[in-house]
């Protein structure tokens, strides 16, 4: 769709007689354990968390009490990450006590799928592995909750244009975030953070109880629904890195494409000088109304004395881009039917995208194991089935099961999964990276999203690219994929032409 998307998941982490105070160590143990080809030291150039895209650095981050009694001052900050950067371009990681995998930069949905379903088969070879050394079984989920009050996070990011206005950003992706989630929620049995609510069930969103602001840098505590952190991984004069926080962690395709998709649809509209019609008056009281309002008829204050549901604000973003989008190209017109499509089958009966939807999927599932056995939602064993969706072992995951009986959508096949796991994509600078790590391992001093130091003929040379964020870069890739030795990757890359 003509930029840069790339999803990044923390997986909720149990091991067996491990409790909170190991789950650092027990995170960079699973990490160590991929075997796969892979080199460390990340390179954090032109990475600052506290930077916001408004034009000012806030002096320090919010970090959650909760979490803060776990952590380990003494760990180095390397022994703390654990990188490791894989042959197929991706990133994994410890991240505050989860593995993380970070997709490779992807410019297709059904690539970026593929490399987010690659995540998981790769974090559960890293964690089997960890476990058969150490005779403890690990279990990792990739959800957002643990349902005593913690949640982390899967973030997306996507490349777009600089001269859009901060302002113009937070205002248009308000309204369109708040209601996503009826789509791109991943369901969740109960409620939490809001002891004055006791009598929600089940609601559409895992993330929607966690966030308190509507926009600011933080992502560990006091979480806004646009994160305005300014780390652009490309040219910081030309481009902005979108870092979206507020989602869940999808474990059905269809609802990771669409999710992916219709946001990048939205950054287009913005991109040609479009503005959001519809103003919400409390976005974040509204994020916990749309996600437990199971009907999707509860209607949301707007400023002007305007009420809309969460499908109509949907529907206004829907129709601009398809007035103005409509044809670009394979994937655009996909979200555009798809969206279109699933609006209408929310408003009419939501039960009949169980075979698309993770909040519906999973609704279903628990809905009849309750009526089965009798039991009312407050039961902890829904809570226990709830996790068990997200299981990313095929052997216990209720996702799974569904997947294999055949009755979800899938929009890649697992050969294509198969060959994420070790391939970056061909038409994105991560390719670049994959094959570095590949080929020339030993030679990286550090690498990270948008360069790579390594020593040639005793010197250090930084391959800066930033500049290669475009589709043209696949001229290069091309080029680059001939090289068989550092002296011919070399070559190459001095003659290039700058891209900025």
């Amino acid at each position: 769709m003509d930029r840069l998307v790339g999803i990044e998941t923390e997986y909720g982490i149990i091991v067996d007689g491990r409790g909170p105070n190991d789950w650092i160590h027990e995170s960079i143990a699973v990490v160590q354990s991929y075997s796969g080809p892979s080199v460390r030291g990340w390179n954090y150039r032109g990475e600052d968390p506290r930077r916001d895209m408004r034009g000012f650095t806030v002096q320090h981050l919010a970090t959650n009490p909760d979490d803060a009694q776990f952590d380990t001052p003494a760990m180095s900050r390397e022994e703390e990450r654990t990188d490791r950067v894989l042959a197929n371009g991706a990133r994994l990681y410890n991240d505050h006590g989860h593995p993380e995998y970070a997709t490779p930069e992807c410019r297709s949905l059904r690539d970026l799928v593929a490399h987010d379903r690659a995540g998981e088969r790769i974090v559960l070879a890293a964690a089997q592995r960890h476990a058969a050394h150490t005779g403890r079984a690990v279990t990792l989920y990739k959800n957002n909750t643990d349902f005593h009050g913690a949640s982390y996070g899967t973030h997306e990011g996507y490349l777009m244009r600089r001269e859009v206005a901060p302002e113009t950003i937070i205002q248009t992706l308000l309204p369109f975030f708040v209601t996503r989630q009826i789509f791109a929620g991943a369901g969740k049995v109960g409620v939490e953070n809001d002891g004055s609510t006791r009598n929600v069930d089940y609601q559409i969103s895992q993330r929607a109880d966690f966030f308190t602001v509507e926009a600011s840098v933080d992502t560990l505590h006091n979480r806004p629904i646009v994160n305005t952190r300014d780390e652009p991984h490309a040219t910081p004069s030309r481009y902005r890195r979108l870092h979206v926080i507020c989602g869940d962690a999808n474990m059905s395709e269809y609802a990771t494409a669409l999710k992916v998709g219709t946001t990048c649809l939205v950054l287009a509209l913005m991109e040609a000088g479009w503005k959001a019609p519809v103003r919400l008056a409390d976005p974040v009281r509204a994020v916990r109304q749309v996600s437990r309002d199971l009907t999707l008829q509860q209607k949301l204050d707007c400023f002007g004395g305007q009420s809309l549901t969460a499908i109509e604000i949907q529907r206004l973003y829907q129709q601009a881009a398809l007035q103005e989008l409509r044809g670009r190209d394979e994937d655009t017109d996909w979200t555009l039917t798809e969206w279109a499509a699933t609006l209408d089958a929310l408003e009419h009966d939501p039960l009949t995208l169980s075979d698309s939807l993770d909040w519906v999927a999973k609704y279903c599932l628990l809905n009849t194991f309750r009526q089965e056995e009798g039991l009312d939602w407050k039961a902890p064993h829904l809570q226990s089935l709830d996790l068990t969706y997200h299981s990313v072992d095929p052997e216990q995951g209720l996702y799974y099961g569904l997947e294999q009986a055949g009755v979800m959508r899938r929009l890649v096949t697992e050969g294509r999964i198969q060959a994420a796991m070790s391939c970056p994509p061909a038409d994105t600078r991560a390719f670049i990276r994959g094959l570095f790590v590949e080929r020339f391992g030993q030679a990286v001093r550090s690498i990270g999203w948008n360069g790579i130091l390594f020593e040639y003929h005793g010197e250090n040379l930084l391959f800066d690219m930033n500049p290669l964020v475009e589709a043209n870069v696949s001229l290069l890739n091309e080029e680059l994929a001939a090289a068989e030795t550092l002296d011919e990757f070399v070559a190459v890359i001095q003659r290039k032409p700058e891209q900025d």
